[in-house]
Order: structure tokens, then C-alpha cells, then sequence
């Protein structure tokens, strides 16, 4: 019988990590991807019963594929800090792998919850992000610092019926530390890509990353906590663009003694 992995990327997520582990109990070995958290989230997830492997951090791409390296059966099943998987993808999954001939990758929807609410506009549903469920060996993430592309080794995709949750930003708080941090990861893979930009190109694709969230994604029927999302998808893209712009500027303050 087929036995499936599931592997959690984690950094300082000890608010987060418990509900995630406890989430997959069903797999056959839960392995969490950790980068050295300094806030006690290896030891609740080695107390629940996971297997901790610390992978520096050199980008997501870099950090999932030591993530499934690290991980034993032919199924492998991923999880972020943030996701739950439900009974009913639980039910899902296990019925595939144990089917006579499954497909090899699945795309997963997840639903979304933000403001006390699923986010059921703004681009967040079904919001398939990559395959979540794949047997070993048919998928590699290229090593790019955020907003990972990979490639898969098979044409056999399919995509569940039954969503996993994602609580993506606990507060405000957290939506400003994401934008500042994904926004910093964004900036160093244009520069890795050779890209270049300016202030206008940061206020231009700041201001279309608005619209298409709100308007055209129609996040303006998530009432407030679409727009909330829009909005901070405007400052992590005017702050991308921004970032850039400073690295390959140079700039630094003038000396008061015109050395």
C-alpha cells in the first residue's frame, strides 16, 4: 500500500505550527521544513510527533526541494505554516493514492479567511498555487527567493474537488510584514533576473496589482477585507518595484565634508 509524506515549511510559526501538524496526523510521516525559528516552533513540532529538518534559508524553491529530499514514501503531500487540511481532502487524498491508477501531481484549492470571512473574490478561490499533492520525483522547484515556479515531469495532472483552508495574514500586522518581506524576495529575483525599474514603474505596477485585486478580480464584493488585500498588494508591488530601484541605484547620503 501506497504511504504519503507531508512536509510544512516553517519559520518562527509557533502560533501556527500546531494546528497545521495536528491538521495532517493522517499522513504516514509528517516532516517540518524549519529554518532555524527561534520562537520554540521546533519544539512543539517535535512534541506533536514531527520529524524537524533545518534547511538554511536560500529562497522558497531552495527550501521545498530539500523539503521533499527530506521526505521517505513515493506520495508527498505540502502544507505552508498557514494551511489546514480539512477531513474531506483527507478523505480525497487517501482515496487517490489508494486507488489502481492515480494521476501523479494535484493541483489543491484553497479556501481563504481574512477578517473573520472566506475571501471568495480578490483572486483567493479557487487560488490553485501549485501541485500540493504529487508522487516523489515528478516535481523540482526552480531556486528563485519567492514566488516559486517549478516544473513537473509528467502530463498526468489533476486537481481535487475539496479545498484546504489558509488563514494568510493573521492581523494587519502581519499583512505589512509579508509585503515588506515578500517584497524585499521579489526585488532580489527581478535583480537575479536582470530586470530594472524606477519609481514611475513602481507606482505603475503598484497601482495595476490594485486594480486587477479589486476590480477586476472583483474584490470590492469582499467588502473591506478586499480592499484591505488589494491594498496591500499595492504596497508590496510599488515597494518591489521601489527595492529594486534602490539596489540598482546606489544611492547614499551626501558627506558633510565633500570627501
Amino acid at each position: 500500500m501506497s504511504k504519503i509524506s507531508a512536509y510544512i515549511i516553517a519559520y518562527n510559526e509557533a502560533e501556527k505550527i500546531r494546528a497545521a501538524i495536528k491538521s495532517v496526523y493522517w499522513a504516514d510521516e509528517i516532516v517540518v521544513a524549519d529554518s532555524y525559528s527561534t520562537d520554540g516552533t521546533t519544539d512543539i513540532a517535535e512534541a506533536m510527533g514531527a520529524r524537524v529538518v533545518q534547511i538554511p534559508f536560500n529562497g522558497f524553491g531552495d527550501l521545498r526541494n530539500n523539503a521533499m529530499a527530506a521526505c521517505r514514501y513515493d506520495w508527498i503531500f505540502s502544507l505552508d505554516s498557514d494551511e489546514r487540511c480539512t477531513p474531506e481532502v483527507e478523505a480525497e487524498i487517501l482515496e487517490i493514492i489508494r486507488s489502481e491508477s492515480p494521476l501523479d501531481a494535484y493541483y489543491v484549492p484553497r479556501k481563504n479567511f481574512f477578517m473573520g470571512k472566506w475571501i471568495k473574490h480578490s483572486g483567493f478561490y479557487p487560488d490553485y498555487r501549485q501541485p500540493q499533492l504529487f508522487r516523489e520525483g515528478v516535481m523540482v522547484f526552480k531556486p528563485e527567493p519567492v514566488h516559486e515556479s517549478f516544473e513537473l515531469h509528467t502530463s498526468k495532472i489533476g486537481y481535487l474537488k475539496n479545498p484546504i483552508w489558509q488563514v494568510p495574514f493573521k492581523d494587519f500586522e502581519q499583512i505589512l510584514h509579508k509585503a515588506n518581506r515578500y517584497s524585499s524576495l521579489g526585488a532580489e529575483k527581478m535583480a537575479q533576473q536582470g530586470k530594472k525599474s524606477s519609481m514611475s514603474k513602481a507606482l505603475f505596477h503598484g497601482l495595476w496589482a490594485f486594480v486587477r485585486l479589486y476590480l477586476i478580480s472583483a474584490g470590492f464584493l469582499d467588502g473591506w477585507a478586499g480592499f484591505v488585500i488589494a491594498f496591500g498588494n499595492f504596497e508590496g508591488t510599488f515597494y518591489k518595484y521601489a527595492k529594486l530601484h534602490e539596489m540598482l541605484s546606489g544611492w547614499k547620503p551626501p558627506d558633510p565634508h565633500g570627501l
